[in-house]
């Protein structure tokens, strides 16, 4: 029997093969995690000899040592050419990786990985595993999930629940990919092959964004209660997701550089990081937006959220949606849109201004121009009138300049 040892802080293996001792040193640090990792490893490596299938140079082709058995790997090749598909089932069964339940790896993966999330992110995850994935897989061998499991476990997905409500190919996707991130972090630990190959996500359809035209902004901001002017405003001449300016404090309005700096969101009533990195950036503020934040400055400018309740907290954004945003848009006559359209609102009145692609994707939070073209190209010539006569108007002056001469 081989072992995981330590030197240095540093793990390696310790085996004999052919009445040799081998020590192979890696790079992993000593951790718990790692030394769980390595024991698999050693377990296939000794699952491997025990079948005259082991490939010294295929487990450490960097290892001087691998040179001493070039005619013994030769012979492992043919062995486990000989064996074909029987291979794997044996090395699987050698290693008794059929007792590992789904609920237990999961919960383990979930440890492992938990340190790097948002703690929003943790909570969608206790969702998708607690509400979705446990229930149907928690007392199934992780290995034992086959590629028509997960298909049908999908397909069970996608059908109307008994309200008659369907859950969405988006929400569907995000519940599948816990599941891949598992079954293949398994299938790395314990040698078998991933039943998630070649599984494509469902198909999206791309949700069309409605912002409002200058004219409806107008009208909005005239309409609106007048506590909230200050807060629609901003809304809708910065671009700003829902999270960033519900979170957004004092401390970052800079009046005398005229900059709004994103650096924290607010999420399921959360202070949370921005939502990449690229999100975290620093807005211009346009004399519009200015004033406003002047104006609520005297308003709330000795508390720490430039927009909350009567208590100082940040505002809640359902009781915003349902009880301004709602009859606002009733009383206009409008048809509902969903707030998020005020992000796109200000995308789309920059480009129509003329303002530069680039300097837009920076105030949006966008690390390129992809986004812009895609999304909001299509309502420019609507905003502007260029639907090509600006073209047009520089051939016809052309043109008559030459007809001149």
């Amino acid at each position: 029997m081989g072992s995981v040892s330590s030197r240095n802080g540093k793990l390696y293996l310790d085996f004999r093969y052919e009445g040799v001792r081998c020590r192979e040193q890696t790079a992993l640090p000593d951790t718990q995690a790692n030394q769980r990792k390595l024991q698999k490893l050693l377990n296939q490596i000794e699952a491997d000899i025990r079948l005259s299938c082991f490939v010294y140079s295929e487990y450490f082709p960097q290892s001087n040592r691998a040179k001493k058995f070039v005619r013994q790997d030769l012979e492992a090749q043919r062995k486990k050419e000989e064996l074909l598909g029987n291979y794997k089932t044996a090395v699987q069964e050698l290693q008794g990786i059929d007792t590992i339940l789904f609920e237990d790896f999961s919960e383990e993966w979930y440890e492992e990985n938990e340190v790097r999330w948002k703690e929003s992110y943790k909570e969608n995850m206790r969702i998708y595993l607690g509400s979705y994935l446990v229930p149907r897989f928690g007392h199934v061998p992780v290995d034992k999930i086959s590629r028509p499991d997960i298909l049908k476990f999908r397909a069970e997905l996608v059908k109307p629940r008994e309200n008659g409500k369907k859950l969405s190919a988006d929400f569907i996707n995000h519940i599948m990919t816990p599941l891949r991130m598992i079954i293949n972090e398994a299938a790395d630990r314990y040698g078998f092959r991933s039943s998630f190959e070649n599984i494509k996500q469902l198909r999206v359809e791309k949700r069309d964004v409605n912002p409002f035209d200058l004219n409806e902004v107008t009208r909005f901001l005239k309409e609106v209660k007048p506590d909230y002017k200050d807060y629609f405003t901003v809304r809708f001449f910065t671009g700003m997701r829902t999270s960033e300016i519900d979170g957004l404090k004092w401390k970052y309005v800079n009046f005398k550089m005229r900059t709004i700096s994103v650096r924290e969101t607010i999420v399921q009533g959360r202070t949370e990081t921005t939502k990449t990195i690229g999100s975290s950036r620093d807005i211009q503020m346009s004399s519009v937006v200015f004033s406003a934040l002047q104006d609520q400055f005297r308003k709330t400018g000795n508390g720490e959220y430039v927009f909350c309740n009567a208590a100082g907290n940040p505002l809640d954004k359902g009781n915003i949606r349902d009880r301004v945003w709602k009859p606002t848009l009733k009383r206009l006559g409008m048809e509902y849109r969903r707030p998020y359209e005020t992000r796109h609102t200000a995308a789309s009145l920059w480009l129509a201004a003329g303002e530069a692609p680039e300097w837009i994707a920076r105030q949006m939070g966008h690390t390129n121009t992809k986004m812009l073209f895609e999304i909001y190209s299509r309502f420019v010539p609507n905003l502007t009138r260029q639907d090509g006569s600006a073209f047009e108007k520089l051939l016809n002056s052309r043109l008559d300049t030459e007809d001149d001469v």
